[in-house]
């Protein structure tokens, strides 16, 4: 009659994993359909959630019923493989395939989120006193690498006339914020190194932290050709970007208003949700996708430099992309060889990111500047 606490929780658990059926709730059934690698996995996996604790059994119901959305805590397990049939799995690898990926194979497919890892940040690596965290969201996956697109030029359209009176001309690379820029600032008073404005969400704790610290990049977020809100500026190693509280701390879009916002921009808003995360680490600027749909991005480190194309990656929901590549910047800086493009310099530290809707040679929409709701990241020169 009476059921424990940590039965109710395993019960929980195996009701989120990836494929459950309704029919199956504790994973007994006898179906004779199941392979033999689909019942050694079952048997595995009952095992491995059989040695953790209850404390630890909580912390893992929390961050897979919240898919994420709540900042959650480590779960440590003992560092080693656990046996699955004739074959050994990672402990991170198998929650892993649990809950989000069932196709995820080995532990170098994956990211540890540092930000949201404390034992990874506690030990400089993945482990903690021969422990290895298991929060399946505090892992990512890695993009994997693209095969070079068609030898299309990267600048073959002629840039469209404008179509009023200060409306800035766009182009396939060139970065509207260095048209548009001081233009604004002028009428607005607002300048790219401003403090985060009241529509940021942040502790009062990291208030007193971002005094001490120089920013590392602004952020503006775009509607099609017009730009919503003042820059956000980015005090902190990494920067949560999302549509509505409490998704983190951080830049807020859902609290920048516009009057008049079309319909295609209305659609695209209501899907942002967690948005992303943007983190700066030892060899670049890192995107991680929170979102439940493809976030799309470009910026010079991205492009194929021998063939001079234009390149917009896609980073699907849970996975991570070095958007830019310090390494590769400092490489085609040193490069002076290359022209200028003919509609115009580059600001060859500017990334755009756009939400649901891609755009180049691949997309409908040639230009960043015809997607609903996009981002444009400014860095700041290198320490």
């Amino acid at each position: 009659m009476f059921r424990s606490k940590r039965s109710a929780l395993v019960r929980r658990l195996w009701r989120c994993r990836v494929g459950a059926s309704p029919a199956d709730p504790h994973g007994d059934s006898k179906n004779s359909n199941e392979s033999e690698i689909e019942k050694e996995f079952k048997a595995t996996a009952q095992s491995f959630l059989k040695r953790l604790k209850e404390s630890q059994l909580e912390q893992l119901v929390e961050a897979v019923e919240s898919n994420g959305g709540d900042h959650t805590d480590c779960v440590l397990f003992p560092q080693g493989e656990i046996r699955l049939g004739r074959r050994t799995v990672d402990p991170q690898v198998l929650c892993c395939q649990l809950f989000r990926w069932p196709d995820v194979k080995h532990v170098g497919e994956l990211k540890r989120l540092h930000f949201n890892c404390k034992s990874s940040r506690a030990s400089g690596d993945d482990t903690n006193s021969g422990h290895v965290c298991c929060n399946p969201y505090h892992l990512s996956r890695l993009c994997r690498p693209e095969s070079p697109p068609p030898p299309y030029s990267r600048y073959p359209f002629k840039r469209p006339q404008e179509e009023d009176e200060g409306t800035p001309k766009e182009g396939v690379s060139a970065s509207p914020s260095s048209n548009m820029e001081r233009r604004e600032s002028t009428e607005t008073g607002n300048t790219p190194t401003e403090r985060q404005e009241p529509y940021a969400h942040h502790s009062d704790a990291e208030d007193g932290e971002t005094q001490h610290r120089r920013h590392w990049c602004n952020v503006a977020y775009w509607e099609n050709r017009t730009r919503v809100g003042r820059m956000y500026t980015v005090f902190n190693d990494h920067v949560n970007i999302f549509l509505e509280l409490p998704h983190g701390n951080g830049f807020c879009l859902g609290l920048l208003h516009r009057d008049n916002r079309s319909e295609p921009v209305l659609r695209t808003r209501m899907k942002i949700g967690c948005g992303l995360t943007l983190s700066l680490e030892s060899d670049g600027v890192w995107a991680y996708n929170r979102s439940n749909y493809a976030l799309f991005v470009n910026s010079l480190t991205l492009n194929w430099p021998p063939s001079r194309t234009f390149r917009v990656s896609r980073i699907e929901p849970g996975f991570s992309l070095k958007i830019y590549d310090f390494a590769k910047s400092k490489l085609l800086e040193l490069d002076k060889r290359e022209p200028q493009p003919p509609d115009g310099p580059i600001n060859t530290r500017s990334i755009q990111i756009s939400f649901i809707k891609g755009w180049g040679p691949r997309y409908s929409r040639q230009f960043i500047t015809s997607c609903p709701c996009w981002l444009e990241v400014i860095l700041s020169p290198q320490r």
